[in-house]
């Protein structure tokens, strides 16, 4: 699998799908592991709407109450940062690439405690499956 990281804490995952099959298999698992599904934000559609071509580009917006609200209660300003979001976006060549904050990002940019990361380390495993 292909995997990059920013200095600015976004890991970028090569998906083996097309956006709208990694968006698909994304809301599966959050289904499947009784994740709440906030909001998909279809930033090409909506560009579409206005009359402007973008390659395809969906954010997801997701979460449980249960793991976010320890974090926020820890750190407020993290909420800035709930609930999760991963986004998967078609590049130049057509590859599609899920992209999101790295818990460790998160952690020092909010003072997150050690005893509650693993409250938002699940992002990793959640967008290396959906690319696989």
């Amino acid at each position: 699998m292909d995997t990059k990281m920013n200095a600015s804490g976004i890991v970028d995952i090569r998906s083996n799908h097309s956006v709208d099959a990694t968006v698909e298999k994304l809301k599966s698992i959050l289904e499947a592991k009784a994740v709440t599904l906030f909001a998909l934000v279809d930033h090409s559609g909506e560009a579409a709407r206005v009359g402007i071509e973008m390659r395809p580009t969906k954010l997801i917006i997701f979460g449980s109450p249960k793991a976010g609200t320890p974090l926020m209660l820890a750190s407020a300003s993290i909420a800035i940062d709930l609930p999760l979001k991963i986004l998967v976006w078609e590049d130049e060549s057509g590859q599609t690439w899920i992209s999101y904050n790295t818990p460790e990002y998160l952690r020092d940019r909010h003072n997150i405690p050690a005893e509650l990361m693993a409250n938002i380390a699940v992002i990793e495993t959640l967008a290396s499956t959906a690319a696989e």
